[in-house]
C-alpha cells in the first residue's frame, strides 16, 4: 500500500496509467492461461477479484470512498430519469433468447469474472483516469476517459483470437458511447455506483448472450441502439442536471439562512 500511496502522491495521472496497464497486460495473460488449461476464466477470476478487492481497499483506507464515487449520487434517481436508459442497456445481451454457452463451472467463472470487470473498469476509467485529468481540464479528461475506456475493449480480439473481428470492432465503438455516459453520470451525480452496477450486468448477461443467432448485421444494429441510447441519454443528463444543480444549490442557502434565523 505504502508504494501504491507514494505513485499516487507523486502523479495521479501515472498511478491511473499503472493499473490499466496492470489490468489490460494481467487479464490478458490470465485469459490465455485459462485457455491453455481448457477452463474458461480459471485464472482470470481470481485475479479480476483480487484486483478489485485491492482498490476497494486502498480507497476505503485512503478515505477516497466520495472521491471516487463510491457514495450516493448528489441527486435523487428521478433526475437520472429513474436509471429506464440504463435497463435498457443491461437487456441488449438477452434481445435474442438466452443460452448455456459454458458449462456450469466455466459459467460461474465467466458470471464472477465479468462483475469485478465492472467494478474494476469503472474504478480505473472512470475513478482515477478520469478524477487524474478532471482538474487540468474537465473535457479532456471527459473525451480521454471514454476514447481509452473503447480502446481497452480491443483486449478482446487477442483473447478471442481474431475469431470474431466484427463483434469486437463493434463493442469497441459502443463502449465509448457507454463509456462517456458513465462519465457524465460520475461527473454530474458524484457517484460511480449505477455505472458499476450497469457494467457489471452487462458484463454477467453477455455470458448467457444467445451467440447463435447474433448475424453480423444484428450486431450492428445493437450496437447502434446502444449508442443511440448512451448518447441520448448523455445530452438529457447534460441539460437536466444543470437546473437540479441550481435547485440544489439555493435549496442549500435557503437551509443556511434558516440556520442562522433559528440561531438568532
Amino acid at each position: 500500500m505504502d508504494k501504491l500511496n507514494k505513485l499516487y502522491n507523486k502523479s495521479e495521472l501515472e498511478f491511473s496509467i499503472f493499473f490499466i496497464v496492470v489490468y489490460i497486460v494481467g487479464a490478458s495473460l490470465c485469459d490465455f492461461l485459462s485457455d491453455m488449461v481448457g477452463i474458461s476464466k480459471l485464472f482470470t477470476f481470481p485475479f479480476l477479484l483480487a484486483m478489485s478487492v485491492l482498490l476497494y481497499v486502498w480507497i476505503k483506507q485512503n478515505n477516497f470512498m466520495e472521491k471516487y464515487g463510491l457514495c450516493k449520487p448528489k441527486f435523487t434517481a428521478k433526475s437520472f430519469l429513474f436509471y429506464i436508459p440504463l435497463v435498457v442497456l443491461i437487456s441488449t445481451n438477452v434481445w435474442f433468447g438466452v443460452r448455456l454457452n459454458y458449462n456450469l463451472i466455466e459459467s460461474i467463472l465467466n458470471v464472477l469474472a465479468m462483475l469485478c470487470v465492472g467494478f474494476a473498469e469503472e474504478i480505473i476509467f472512470r475513478g482515477f483516469l478520469f478524477r487524474a485529468m478532471e482538474k487540468d481540464n474537465v473535457k479532456t479528461a471527459i473525451i480521454v476517459s471514454s476514447v481509452t475506456f473503447g480502446i481497452g475493449h480491443i483486449i478482446n480480439l487477442f483473447s478471442s483470437g481474431f475469431s470474431n473481428i466484427l463483434s469486437n470492432v463493434c463493442q469497441v465503438f459502443y463502449a465509448m458511447a457507454v463509456g462517456f455516459l458513465f462519465v457524465i453520470i460520475f461527473y454530474k451525480g458524484g457517484s460511480l455506483l449505477s455505472c458499476i452496477l450497469t457494467h457489471s450486468l452487462v458484463n454477467a448477461l453477455s455470458v448467457f448472450q444467445n451467440v447463435e443467432v447474433m448475424s453480423g448485421v444484428i450486431e450492428i444494429v445493437v450496437s447502434l441502439v446502444i449508442i443511440v441510447v448512451a448518447a441520448l441519454y448523455s445530452i438529457v443528463l447534460l441539460k437536466t442536471l444543470k437546473q437540479d444543480a441550481l435547485e440544489v444549490e439555493v435549496q442549500n442557502e435557503e437551509e443556511k439562512v434558516e440556520d442562522l434565523t433559528l440561531e438568532k
